[in-house]
């Protein structure tokens, strides 16, 4: 195989991955797992008792699974405009995600010792709220970029 073939197969295999979108049925299908999963951590914070972590963690996976799937997928109609929006809109969170994952940790334990007034321990940010800031993030900057072109 020659050499400018194989750079040119390596690069169509690379913007194959690149340019994934979900079909944009999949926009309903994501917010439908969305609302039930918050409903169901709501349900399940107020109304069951009983140790269930294992619970609290399928709904916060499930809910990070919505939330990409609304992610990645395509509008209903999708241009270049549209694909550069949401690449800005994947930088804007991942810098806010960082910084937000930096900073968090040291201004909940300031606000925890003026609250409490007593030693409390430095505790950092777990994954799940970190990446679904991000998300949250992605989701609302994609959607005020594109209602702003």
């Amino acid at each position: 195989m020659e050499k400018d073939s194989f750079v040119d197969c390596e690069r169509k295999r690379l913007y194959k991955i690149i340019n994934f979108r979900l079909p944009s049925q999949f926009i309903g299908i994501g917010l439908v797992i969305c609302v039930l999963t918050t409903a169901i951590m709501f349900f399940r914070a107020f109304a069951m008792d009983g140790d269930i972590e294992w619970l609290k963690l399928i709904l916060q996976k499930t809910l990070l699974v919505g939330m990409l799937i609304m992610s990645v997928s395509k509008d209903k109609i999708e241009d270049e405009m549209t694909m550069s929006l949401r690449a800005q809109s994947y930088a804007i969170a991942f810098i806010v995600g960082v910084i937000y994952a930096l900073v968090m940790p040291y201004v909940e334990y300031g606000v925890s010792n003026v609250v409490h007034s007593g030693g409390e321990a430095f505790k950092s940010l777990g994954d799940f709220q970190v990446l679904l800031f991000m998300l949250m993030i992605q989701l609302m900057f994609y959607h005020f970029l594109k209602r702003n072109r």
